[in-house]
């Protein structure tokens, strides 16, 4: 078998362990003794990994924004789909979250002070790094003399700027979607009229589910459809 003995540095007794950091995660949970709430260790985990997901999606959207700018449109779209693909990751899992029970998770709320998902850091910077990817998009349209309603229309002589706006489309509809499962497991949890952790009402959040980073890749659908119809009359 040969020797297995770790060569990485570092702490861990495999090299595994030891290029992983798995000594340092799994402490990054509350040990049972710390506890408020056996819950507590499933809360964590699912805004813990979150936040790692959010992490990997930023590197990847930001990397992707240079490659736009660049105008070297197939790596971007690969880079783009897996941070879609993060978003996924991390909507599905929220809803471990409703096998808590209503009542005991203000047991884990004691353990929360002020926390809210408002501080997440991987959300902000989803609301920080998208912008920049909206900017190099319509540098893009302009560098090639585009309006998005000829180039949806003509999206087969534009085939990688077409794939592109469509993956735009998916990133912000992944987005709200997400804002969408997080606020209905919120009001499944603690309610819909009720004051959060940092105290802001609930229905704030309601009021930013839908929130738009590209939203003239959505109206221009209204345009498409007009256009369309007055073709037809």
């Amino acid at each position: 078998m040969g020797d297995r003995q770790p060569i990485l540095p570092g702490r861990g007794t495999s090299d595994y362990a030891r290029y992983l950091r798995t000594d340092e995660l799994l402490a990054l949970q509350k040990s049972p003794s710390e506890m408020t709430s056996r819950d507590e260790l499933l809360f964590q985990t699912v805004h813990q990994s979150a936040e790692l997901w959010m992490k990997l999606a930023c590197f990847e959207l930001e990397e992707a924004t240079g490659l736009v700018t660049r105008q070297d449109l197939p790596p971007a779209l690969r880079l783009i789909r897996r941070a879609i693909t993060c978003v996924l990751y991390i909507t599905d899992q929220l809803h471990i979250l409703e096998q808590m029970s209503p009542w005991e998770y203000h047991d884990v709320r004691k353990s929360l002070g002020h926390g809210s998902g408002f501080d997440s850091p991987g959300f902000n910077q989803i609301g920080e790094s998208t912008p920049h990817l909206a900017v190099a998009f319509q540098r893009v349209l302009e560098a090639r003399d585009l309006d998005l309603a000829t180039l949806y229309r003509r999206g087969r002589e534009f085939e990688d700027l077409y794939q592109l706006a469509e993956l735009l489309v998916e990133w912000d509809e992944r987005i709200i979607l997400f804002r969408s499962h997080h606020l209905k497991v919120i009001e499944r949890i603690i309610g819909g009229h009720v004051i959060g952790t940092q105290g802001t009402p609930v229905e704030v959040l309601a009021e930013r589910v839908d929130h738009r980073f590209f939203p003239e890749l959505w109206k221009v659908r209204d345009e498409l459809t007009r256009i369309a119809d007055e073709e037809k009359s």
